[in-house]
Parts: structure tokens; C-alpha cells; sequence
């Protein structure tokens, strides 16, 4: 078949869950240049692979200005995860490049791990499991999500199913969001309150909001001193939507039961001060990372690419506001 394309595809994980996506783009003509490294690739070793390529495929390694002028043929770039942080979106359209993404494709996987640490927290899994290592038979008392309130910020994808996995085990469900979507209502028990009574209410707040400048340190000293004492606190979302030098106090002072963490401001996260506590449960940055979310995030940033060499309509194009909102941040 005639090559149509050459395309970077530099996450290490590639076609690893499901080989479908290798298969697509081959079948459609395109010339792949794979990452073998089997590791996160960091911005000069990026600048290397993406030399010749027409188009590319990345997932969080740094897609800088200075990588995209390695490819002066550079047209598009399918970004295989939901988030844009680490494309420079304006470098791209500076040089007329495309880029698409994938929202939503990680929404029950995100929603899952969530309740996977609430569920932890709140029957204190995790000491639990220490007393047992060190050979000590201690029943730990927890807490049922049939007598708990779960607040929710931020009611979009993963907001919504989030909400809806917990409802199934009866737990209580409060929410805001600065766009409240009232149909929810017509299908799960949501009530819509403020974000300082959600935080006065709630016995476990969970995050699910996009890193914006209205949103980076948007739980900080004060809003932890809304919370209960016995409250937990938990972010799947985006690094720096919390202040960790105020959870940090938070945690060590017992203004909060716990915390749960798959996100953090800088990435990777090792060996950091909440790392220490033994109030915290940490991930690392690990929500969409199961077999089936991989799969459907790479065969949809496929779809997106082909899209492109056929000269379709394609879906899953970044909107103008994303663009926006990375001048925004970077201006902040």
C-alpha cells in the first residue's frame, strides 16, 4: 500500500491493550515511528522521534513549540487523552498544525478509581492492611456510604458517573458546578448547592474540574476549614486544584480524616511531604489506566487521524475555548 503519512506515535504503552489501533493506521497508509523506549518520553528525545513525520500521535509527553519545529511538515497531532496540558495548543495553530483529543473516553475509568478511594478511606483499607502486616488482628471500624453525603464539584463526565456509582450504594449526593445541569435530576438523586455549603456538608468532597485559573488552588486553607473534622477529601482530576502545603497542615493537624490522591502540582510526585502521612491514600495519576479506557483512548485518537488523511469531518477536534484557556493560564 501506498504510505500516505508517517506519523510519530510516541506513548509507550501503544496498542498494548488492544492492537486494533496499530491496524488502523496501518491499513489506512500511514508509516509509523514508534516510541520503543517504553517510557514517558521527555522533550529533546521527542524532538528526535518527530523529525520527518507528517502527523503525529502523543499522550503526555511534552509537545512543545521547540518539538514541533523538528517537523516542518507537521499538520496534525491526535492527542490520545482527554487533558491538553502538555500540547502548547497556540504553538500549533501558529503553525497551522490541527489537533484533536478524547474527551470522555476515560470517564468510568476516572469515576471508578474515585470510588475506589473513597471506598478505601472510609473503611480504613489501608491500615487495615498495615496491622495485618505486621501481624496484629485489629478490626478498623469504618463508615458506610449508606449514611454519608458525597459532595461533588464539578458535574461533568466523570462528575455525573462519579455521582452515579455512588448512588448505587446509597450514599447521599450533593453537587455544584458553575454550569448546573438541572436535567441531571431526571436521573439521579442530585441536589445543587453552593460550594461553601457543600464543603460545610459534605463528609467526602470529591474534585472533578479542569485545571483553570479560576480553579488552581481553588481548596486552600480556608475552604479546608469549612470541612468537617472527620471529613476525607479526594482529586482524580488535575494537579493543583488543591494547595498541598495547605493539605499538608490540614492532614497533620486532624482538621481532616484523610485525603485521596491520584493527581498532584508537580509530576511525578516521589518521595513528597503528604507521601510521609499515613492519612492518605496516593495514585500516581493513574485514573485512566485500565485496559479497556487505554483501548478506547487510542483507537478514537486513530479514528481522529485517519479522519485527517481522508479529509472528513473529524471528530473530537480541540474547540477554540481550549485554546483560550491555555492563554488564560498562561497569563495568570
Amino acid at each position: 500500500m501506498k504510505i500516505r503519512a508517517i506519523a510519530m506515535v510516541s506513548p509507550e504503552q501503544w496498542g498494548a491493550c488492544n492492537p486494533l489501533s496499530w491496524t488502523m493506521l496501518e491499513d489506512a497508509g500511514v508509516k509509523l515511528i514508534r516510541n520503543d523506549k517504553k517510557r514517558l518520553l521527555v522533550e529533546d528525545e521527542m524532538k528526535e522521534l518527530i523529525r520527518g513525520c507528517d502527523v503525529a500521535i502523543c499522550g503526555a509527553e511534552p509537545m512543545t513549540a521547540e518539538v514541533m519545529d523538528q517537523a516542518p511538515e507537521l499538520r496534525f497531532i491526535a492527542r490520545c487523552a482527554v487533558g491538553l496540558d502538555s500540547i502548547d495548543l497556540n504553538a500549533a495553530r501558529e503553525r497551522n498544525i490541527g489537533v484533536s483529543y478524547v474527551p470522555g473516553a476515560n470517564a468510568d475509568t476516572v469515576a471508578e478509581l474515585t470510588l475506589t478511594h473513597i471506598l478505601m478511606l472510609i473503611r480504613g483499607v489501608q491500615k487495615g492492611d498495615a496491622l495485618m502486616r505486621q501481624g496484629k488482628w485489629l478490626r478498623v471500624l469504618g463508615r458506610s456510604l449508606e449514611e454519608l453525603t458525597v459532595g461533588i464539584i464539578g458535574m461533568g463526565r466523570i462528575g455525573r458517573r462519579t455521582a452515579k456509582l455512588l448512588s448505587a450504594f446509597g450514599a447521599s449526593i450533593i453537587a455544584n458546578d458553575i454550569h448546573p445541569d438541572e436535567s441531571i435530576n431526571s436521573y439521579l438523586p442530585v441536589e445543587w448547592v453552593s460550594k461553601n455549603r457543600l464543603l460545610k456538608e459534605a463528609d467526602i468532597v470529591c474534585l472533578h474540574v479542569p485545571k483553570t485559573p479560576a480553579t488552581i488552588d481553588m481548596i486552600n486553607q480556608e475552604e479546608l476549614k469549612l470541612m468537617k473534622n472527620d471529613a476525607f477529601l479526594v482529586n482524580t482530576a488535575r494537579g493543583g486544584l488543591i494547595n498541598e502545603k495547605a493539605l499538608l497542615n490540614a492532614l497533620n493537624n486532624n482538621q481532616l480524616a484523610g485525603a485521596g490522591l491520584d493527581v498532584y502540582n508537580e509530576e511525578p510526585y516521589l518521595g513528597g511531604p503528604l507521601s510521609k502521612l499515613e492519612n492518605i491514600i496516593m495514585t500516581c495519576h493513574m485514573g485512566a489506566n485500565t485496559k479497556v479506557s487505554r483501548a478506547r483512548m487510542e483507537i478514537q485518537a486513530a479514528e481522529c487521524l485517519i479522519a485527517y488523511l481522508d479529509g472528513d469531518h473529524i471528530p473530537r477536534i480541540v474547540p477554540d475555548s481550549e485554546y483560550d484557556l491555555q492563554i488564560a493560564m498562561k497569563n495568570r
